[in-house]
């Protein structure tokens, strides 16, 4: 399905750290009809309220509307929305400002990784060297040892 590991598909996190449901929009791009992030599912929420309020010119015995005078949200109403959302924005921007303290920390982590790695690859590298010259000693050793045993037999 994904020839390459970089084309997995990725999840997202919503403001409230929950992973989104799969088709949603990613954090960053634009939202869609589709998407069901809260923030997204409050403002499609907010956009269908007002639509309907300003669009609907029901009467009868159950309805509180008059057919000349559409409603609109009251201060209250809008005030207390506009709060909600601006801390759904707040909460987001925490968390990209998270983010990017993670994303510096293991920057900062990556790069002493690499020294590490340096550092012992330079290690391997002087063993095996040594490794080299110890077999180099050990196969002269071996040969005197056998020229003196045939030496020593005649």
């Amino acid at each position: 399905m994904y020839p390459y590991p970089h084309q997995t598909p990725r999840r997202a996190l919503d403001s409230t750290g929950q992973f989104l449901q799969a088709g949603t929009a990613m954090p960053g791009s634009k939202p869609s009809h589709k998407s069901t992030g809260k923030l997204a599912q409050q403002l499609l929420f907010l956009e269908a309220l007002q639509h309907k309020r300003s669009t609907s010119t029901t009467t009868g015995p159950h309805s509180s509307l008059s057919p000349a005078q559409p409603t609109t949200m009251s201060d209250k109403e809008q005030s207390t929305t506009m709060e909600r959302i601006l801390q759904e924005i707040t909460a987001v921007s925490r968390r990209i400002e998270g983010m990017d303290a993670s994303i510096s920390s293991l920057t900062l982590e990556t790069k002493s990784m690499r020294s590490d790695i340096a550092g012992f690859q330079s290690r391997v590298t002087g063993l095996e060297r040594r490794m080299g010259t110890l077999e180099t000693q050990v196969a002269t050793s071996h040969d005197r040892d056998q020229d003196l045993l045939y030496l020593s037999s005649k």
